[in-house]
């Protein structure tokens, strides 16, 4: 039984005094107004309504019933409008989930560009390394930068792509022999985060595939504590380059084997979320703006560059 709709099919009788009156007043047949009331006695095993041929009238009971329904139904209404109301206003917080990476560079200028619009909207924010640590259907949006993403049935929205580089720092590799091969990697020290765990490292060039064994000098579970380990000389890094572009700019990392195809490479920035349907005005907003400002973003102007 849908108690909240036979109460309001019920109060509607006790206003009228009347089945058929209630029925047409409602938009429904007689027998679902007959089904209402008797649905709504059974489940209190009282006698609500006293119905003769001639005359609808409540018992001592219905009466009372009926003044605290109409209560209910009243605040039902007034939580209904208000939740309403603040769904079509760009108003209240949402919740995101946030890759590491796109944490470390883009969410911060696009939240504070979108709260200069939308100073009601705030934000509830999860930074998740890897994909396995979090379900995005438990959040409101999702930013995400994956080689691949989990198969979902929310909205899947790409707003763009970066490439992974290896890298390191001038001063690591000052000492070293120059690397001009994938087969020299193991006489290097190298560095993974939680999305390397794989132990191998595969190439490609007109000789064929290199599939080089790991054995790494440090493993993280934060790639921005690999960028900076890297910066600062300890080893070798497979890095996206939307994270280091900088570094790269500046001359604090240079890339290497770049006559090499790194299999794997590709990253896709993704955005995803649950439908516009269903969304709030907030979360439409947000969801809105970062496409507007999608060929801002870190990785807009660098590309793929395949």
């Amino acid at each position: 039984m849908n108690q909240l709709e036979s109460m309001r099919i019920f109060v509607k009788v006790a206003e009228c005094l009347n089945f058929g009156v209630a029925a047409k007043q409602l938009g429904i047949s007689n027998s679902a107004v007959t089904r209402g009331v008797g649905a709504l006695e059974h489940h209190l095993r009282l006698r609500l309504i006293n119905r003769t041929t001639r005359s609808v009238s409540l018992t001592q009971a219905g009466q009372s019933y009926f003044e605290s329904c109409a209560d209910v139904l009243s605040q039902v209404k007034q939580i209904e409008e208000k939740v309403r109301a603040e769904a079509e206003s760009a108003t209240g917080r949402v919740k995101i989930a946030v890759s590491a990476l796109f944490a470390a560079t883009d969410l911060p200028k696009l939240l504070t560009e979108f709260r200069k619009k939308h100073p009601l909207i705030a934000f509830d924010v999860t930074i998740y390394e890897n994909q396995a640590q979090i379900s995005p259907e438990d959040f409101e949006l999702s930013f995400m930068v994956e080689r691949k993403l989990r198969d979902s049935s929310l909205v899947c929205r790409t707003l763009g792509r970066t490439q992974d580089v290896i890298v390191a720092a001038p001063c690591y590799l000052e000492s070293r022999e120059l690397l001009l091969s994938p087969r020299d990697l193991p006489n290097y020290d190298i560095l993974l985060d939680s999305e390397s765990l794989m132990r191998y490292w595969t190439f490609k060039d007109k000789d064929g595939v290199h599939r080089v064994a790991l054995v790494p000098t440090m493993t993280a579970r934060n790639t921005c504590a690999v960028v900076r380990s890297a910066v600062a000389g300890l080893g070798v890094a497979r890095l996206p380059r939307m994270v280091i572009e900088g570094e790269l700019e500046s001359g604090k990392l240079l890339p290497l084997l770049e006559n090499f195809d790194l299999d794997g490479k590709d990253r896709t920035i993704s955005m995803l979320y649950a439908g516009q349907r269903y969304a709030t005005q907030a979360i439409r907003s947000l969801v809105d703006f970062a496409i507007e400002r999608q060929a801002e973003m870190s990785f807009a102007s660098r590309g793929a560059h395949a």
